[in-house]
């Protein structure tokens, strides 16, 4: 076993598989969590039942460590990956033809929450053949390329298919369709193009992906529901683990503010506090400028850790993760009429996000995931983290209403502190052998 491992991670270089491995990670989270709501939005849907049911299909995200212990009982990750990456392209051609009927908002949600359970599983397994397949150094060396294509995934969906949508829409159009058949046909083809985008990844990594490792010997669905109380048990017994959730909680908690507000912030005019930019302007600044700086954070970050290894650099990721998300505060203080301080505000925002979150990544897999269970592991810490970024998420915009921006963003920035001091602090269970000491 450990020799095929070894020639597995001889003959297939990171680089073949871990960017497309993570794009394909991001994919279906970004347009079942962002794209969604602007497909729903185009075909009438309320703002209600958008946010409340885009919202519900997200939890299998959350809880996805209550099946990750079964993932190892059957076949290799290998297996799930592609399985999951096919399933899910063809789902998406499902809710494509699905927009078409009477019902489509109950028949396309319904698809949605499938693809929703198959995206999390494929990132149980994506993470485990991640975990499996390479070493402590190599985890570290790669994480950057890891995030910057997850993060991708996002800049093509959040930028590339709504932009296409869009185009879409005005070329159906002004073929005769009305608004609300122009606007089927436009995202109809923009699901099609997400069917044959991951069954294409699906058959590539049929060939290019590691097995990451074999199923566990004799082991059996009984066994599988033991396992999960044993994996339950075991997450909560480890060394450090109540330090460690609380970091994980922390270490985000600016971030879960702000992702909602910073959107409404940019579109607000200058009378409500807000910096008036049009929905051109965001998309150029907030989606193109600052995603090409999160990808450039992220990659540079990856061999920063590398080179002098997590733990003497876990304090200045959290600082450059946090510190940054003050342009805000500053922006909205000062609220410049100047597009080059607006952008390059963001532009810096992004970059210190990209740099610093994948510091959160590598610690959750390096510290809190290994041992006997540890692609579960890493599922439960992944879950601990998208809920607290999910319930302050909720939270910001009841906050926000009760607040100007101004004051807002001040407390954003307050919030940080405990990020800092528990970072500052969190002991290390397990070493992470840098390049260099």
């Amino acid at each position: 076993m450990n020799q095929l491992t070894q020639n597995s991670r001889q003959s297939l270089s990171p680089l073949r598989w871990v960017p497309s491995l993570y794009f394909a990670m991001g994919l279906p989270f970004v347009v079942l969590n962002m794209v969604s709501a602007v497909l729903f939005k185009d075909l009438g849907i309320s703002d209600a039942q958008i946010a409340f049911w885009t919202s519900l299909i997200m939890w299998p995200w959350t809880i996805k460590f209550l099946w990750s212990p079964f993932l190892e009982i059957f076949r290799t990750k290998k297996f799930f990956v592609v399985t999951t990456q096919l399933l899910s392209g063809i789902l998406f051609g499902l809710a494509a033809l699905s927009l078409h009927l009477p019902s489509f908002f109950a028949v396309t949600i319904a698809v949605f929450a499938v693809v929703a359970f198959s995206g999390a599983t494929h990132d149980i397994a994506a993470d485990g053949v991640y975990m499996s397949e390479l070493t402590t150094q190599d985890q570290a060396k790669y994480i950057g390329w890891q995030g910057a294509f997850y993060n991708l995934a996002k800049l093509v969906a959040t930028g590339g298919l709504v932009w296409l949508a869009g185009w879409l829409y005005e070329g159906f159009s002004a073929d005769g369709a009305s608004s609300y058949d122009a606007s089927v046909g436009s995202w109809t083809v923009v699901l099609l193009i997400l069917c044959g985008t991951l069954v294409a990844l699906g058959l590539y990594h049929l060939r290019a992906l590691p097995s990451g490792g074999s199923a566990s010997e004799g082991r059996s669905l009984r066994d599988g529901l033991s396992g999960l109380k044993e994996v339950i048990a075991a997450f909560f017994t480890k060394r450090h683990i109540w330090y460690y959730i609380a970091f994980i909680i922390l270490y985000r908690l600016g971030e879960g503010f702000v992702m909602k507000i910073v959107p409404l912030f940019l579109k607000a005019d200058t009378a409500s506090g807000g910096l008036g930019l049009t929905n051109q302007q965001i998309g150029l600044y907030y989606g193109t400028f600052g995603a090409g700086a999160f990808l450039l954070g992220s990659l540079l970050a990856g061999y920063y850790i590398a080179r002098r290894g997590l733990r003497r650099t876990l304090f200045t990721l959290c600082c450059i993760f946090n510190l940054p998300f003050g342009v805000y505060a500053l922006l909205a203080w000062f609220q410049p009429s100047s597009l080059w301080l607006v952008g390059g505000g963001i532009v810096v925002e992004y970059f210190g996000y990209g740099f610093g979150f994948v510091g959160l990544t590598l610690f959750m897999m390096q510290q809190v995931a290994p041992g006997r269970h540890q692609m579960a592991h890493y599922a439960f810490a992944s879950g601990i983290m998208n809920l607290s970024v999910m319930l302050t998420g909720m939270a910001s915009g009841f906050l926000s209403d009760l607040m100007s921006y101004r004051i807002f963003f001040l407390a954003v920035m307050l919030a940080t502190i405990p990020a800092f001091v528990i970072t500052r602090l969190v002991p290390f269970t397990y070493d992470d052998k840098p390049n260099d000491k």
